[in-house]
């Protein structure tokens, strides 16, 4: 975990792609796409069905290694409209079994506008954490500090004569947008146009490694 700071929260940074706040004991991440597996097998394309699991017991090993009190998803943490209903078995039973220790909030996304029913834990539209608003997707028109998903950044870098990408942060002035947190999710290059303009050309990407956060500007 990297400590960092954005618009007075005092923030880590995990390298499992989520964010934490010590003072309010909140675990952040974004993106899950739960039931992405059993979404892609109803059309044909069949994909190992332990997507879900294996992001829930990545989220429990977070729970568990920070003693966070609140866990908010940042909105798509479902893949589709159905994903609901099809969760079930050990990975229904570990979402319970996690909302009955955190306040489990699930902030609506694009993929989950519909989400009403959730087998555990409140479903918002948008929340706060300090002066911070925590959305989907950011808004570039609003200028308060706001800490979102949505894009699935990763930094992509050429090494040795290999591409290579890992996902991080993409933080500005006042936009904090965390990395896709699902096991199945892609990602977006953090330099790609449609980051830039929802962050703004003073854009960086953080990627933490081990217990160092590497920082580097996007805009140049």
């Amino acid at each position: 975990m990297v400590r960092f700071s954005f618009c007075g929260l005092d923030l880590l940074a995990l390298p499992e792609g989520a964010a934490f706040c010590a003072a309010t004991r909140t675990l952040l991440v974004a993106d899950l796409h739960l039931e992405k597996g059993s979404a892609y097998a109803k059309r044909g394309q069949m994909l190992p069905p332990y997507d879900s699991i294996e992001t829930l017991r990545r989220i429990e090993a977070l729970i568990a290694k920070t003693e966070a009190r609140t866990l908010v998803c940042l909105g798509d943490s479902f893949h589709d409209r159905g994903g609901v209903a099809r969760l079930e078995g050990e990975a229904r039973a570990a979402l319970v079994r996690m909302a009955g220790e955190v306040d489990w909030v699930w902030i609506v996304g694009n993929h989950d506008a519909e989400i009403v029913d959730p087998p555990a834990g409140r479903v918002l539209a948008e929340a706060m954490l300090g002066d911070a608003i925590l959305r989907h997707e950011a808004d570039p028109k609003d200028m308060r500090p706001e800490i979102s998903g949505h894009y699935h950044p990763k930094y992509i870098m050429t090494l040795r004569g290999r591409r290579v990408s890992r996902p991080c942060f993409v933080a500005g002035r006042t936009k904090l947008i965390l990395p896709s947190f699902g096991a199945f999710t892609g990602g977006m290059d953090a330099a790609d146009p449609a980051i830039l303009r929802a962050v703004g050309r003073d854009a960086r990407a953080l990627v933490p490694v081990a217990e160092r956060l590497l920082d580097f500007p996007l805009a140049a």
